[in-house]
């Protein structure tokens, strides 16, 4: 990498947290975007020094865009937008349809994150084989870890404004749900 870094972010997915880095050389008009370290996009002598970069971050491919712009002068701002929206709404948003934990598992960090809007189950980027089964007080969606049963609990918190309450369970013990958002 060189001294032309403008920008870094990291942004939380289902398969992992992912680290996007833009290089921007206001003298050279090249750009550089690289993903997990991974340089996906260069562009050299580009003339037009404003605009924007678009490329696919993660296995589902999501759709990101850094954009741009001149503030004065030679000084330039570089936004990250997900899925057409700014970072911090995309991660806003995010918080609210998935649900993440983080724990260490035979001296593993795991990283766990329920889609709730399909129920789906990631583990450190991998798509976890599930069972699903009603119960009483809601549903269990129930998987393994290594030698760990798991499952994350759903039940309803009674209030409208809450909405469904998901807990993740590894070995009968509630593990605490983490921020899935860093910026950096």
């Amino acid at each position: 990498m060189s001294n032309d870094l403008a920008g870094v972010w990291e942004v939380a997915l289902s398969d992992g947290v992912h680290r996007i880095e833009f290089e921007h050389g206001t003298t050279t008009g090249k750009r550089v975007i690289y993903v997990d370290g991974k340089e996906i996009l260069r562009r050299d002598w580009m003339f037009k020094l404003v605009g924007k970069e678009t490329f696919s971050v993660g296995k589902s491919e999501t759709k990101a865009t850094i954009n741009i712009d001149a503030v004065s002068g030679f000084a330039y701002e570089y936004t990250l937008e997900i899925n057409g929206k700014s970072l911090k709404k995309y991660m806003e948003n995010r918080s609210k349809v998935t649900s993440t934990w983080i724990l260490n598992l035979d001296g593993t960090d795991c990283r766990v994150v329920l889609e709730k809007d399909t129920m789906d189950v990631w583990c450190n980027g991998q798509n976890i084989e599930t069972a699903g089964e009603f119960v009483d007080d809601g549903t269990e969606t129930h998987f393994t870890l290594g030698d760990h049963n798991c499952c994350v609990k759903a039940v309803s918190s009674g209030k409208r404004r809450d909405g469904i309450i998901h807990t993740l369970i590894v070995d009968g013990a509630e593990i605490a749900e983490s921020s899935p958002v860093r910026l950096v």
